[in-house]
């Protein structure tokens, strides 16, 4: 089917995927993946791995077979949820984050005297050249 080593899946990087990837992330059962693959909807290799046999199979015609089997936008829903789900994840984090940051700088204000005004007017004064503290 493909003539030209450079440009067949089975080469190119994220071109397969196992089978156990393919159930995973498209939401294929694994009968159904063997009846694609013996029906010829999709091309297959038996790998092993420590002695463990998968098969390997070719990316966009599983994509293929999931657009066939249930629909056009099934995939691009199933891309937008898991797009929102690393979003929510994400901010998750970060608020996290930033309320660790906060404590912390709190923390902090609270060791040099606590008004934040008098930290940078003192700092802007003595790199300005001026050696008298701020506060008299």
């Amino acid at each position: 089917m493909y003539l030209k080593r450079k440009t067949s899946p089975w080469t190119q990087k994220g071109g397969t995927l196992s089978d156990k990837s393919a159930r995973k992330e498209f939401g294929l059962t694994q009968e159904e993946i063997l009846e694609a693959i013996n029906s010829c909807k999709i091309q297959h290799r038996m790998n092993f791995i420590f002695g463990n046999p998968y098969f390997r199979l070719i990316r966009s015609e599983v994509e293929a077979l999931v657009n066939e089997k249930y629909g056009d936008s099934y995939l691009e829903k199933k891309k937008l949820k898991k797009e929102l789900a690393q979003t929510k994840s994400e901010l998750k984090k970060l608020k996290t984050r930033i309320k660790s940051l906060e404590e912390k700088k709190a923390e902090l204000m609270k060791k040099l005297g606590g008004h934040p005004s008098f930290i940078s007017l003192h700092f802007i004064k003595t790199k300005v050249g001026y050696e008298s503290d701020v506060r008299g």
